[in-house]
This record gives structure tokens, C-alpha cells and sequence, in this order.
């Protein structure tokens, strides 16, 4: 009896190191992650970002800015905890670059445990059984 509990002890024990170990990648839309957070008031539209691209004219303020966001993923799709998480790292990224002068965040790309995947169009997320994160880097820019 007392080896039995000690069993399913031992096995209710691996279950959540099991279900946090999952680390799935997905590459999802930009535009519709910046449109949701301009319509809820989360972004002002006083920054602009620019993934994977400078336009033409860009001013650069401060060159290699970073952030790492991550969210609660329980119980939520991994599409919803990893757009959370990029909405959390583009407000932390428009709040930097007003303090810094800039309106833009050019040459921004994904940059998920120092490994930069570039796209115009989708951005990096790891979402598990808990934690789903984003991180961006970029520079900062004047833009007309």
C-alpha cells in the first residue's frame, strides 16, 4: 500500500514538469496583433514598427533595443497567450522609444533566446502548457 501512494505520488509529480516542458513554436501575424492592441487603446499610434525593414529617411535614435515578454498561457490557445505577449513587448517598445525621442521601431525582428527570425509579416512566439513568449529587437527611429 505505502509503495502504491508513493508511485502515484511520484507520477502526479512529473505531470506538471511534463506539461511545462512543451515549448511549441509559432510564427503569427503581425498586423493583426497591432490592430487588436490600437483598437483596445493599448497602443496610441504615436510609434510606428516597422518589422524586418527601415523605410526610407529613418533617423536612427538608439540603435539595438530590446525586450522579452511572456504571459500567463493557462487555459488560453496558444494564438491568444502569444498575442498578449506581443502586445505586452510593442507597448513596452512604443513607451521606450517616446522616452527616447523616436516615433518608429525600424529594423524590428524577433529575437527569441538571442536567435533573430526576420519577417515583414509574422513574428516568433514559444507558447507552452503555462508561458507563451515574445521577444523583439529593434532600433529607434525619427520618421517622417
Amino acid at each position: 500500500m505505502k509503495k502504491a501512494l508513493v508511485l502515484a505520488l511520484s507520477a502526479a509529480l512529473l505531470i506538471p514538469v511534463a506539461a511545462q516542458a512543451r515549448d511549441t513554436t509559432h510564427y503569427l501575424t503581425i498586423k493583426d496583433v497591432i490592430a487588436e492592441a490600437t483598437a483596445a487603446g493599448k497602443l496610441d499610434g504615436s510609434v510606428k514598427f516597422y518589422f524586418g525593414t527601415k523605410p526610407a529617411g529613418a533617423k536612427i535614435v538608439q540603435v539595438g533595443a530590446s525586450t522579452s515578454k511572456k504571459t500567463n498561457a493557462f487555459g488560453k490557445s496558444d494564438e491568444k497567450a502569444c498575442s498578449w505577449a506581443l502586445q505586452s513587448a510593442l507597448i513596452y517598445m512604443q513607451n521606450a522609444a517616446k522616452a527616447a525621442g523616436a516615433n518608429a521601431v525600424v529594423n524590428l525582428n524577433s529575437n527569441y533566446k538571442n536567435v533573430v527570425y526576420k519577417s515583414t509579416s509574422k513574428y516568433e512566439c514559444h507558447a507552452g502548457a503555462v508561458m507563451a513568449g515574445v521577444a523583439l529587437k529593434g532600433d529607434f527611429a525619427r520618421v517622417r
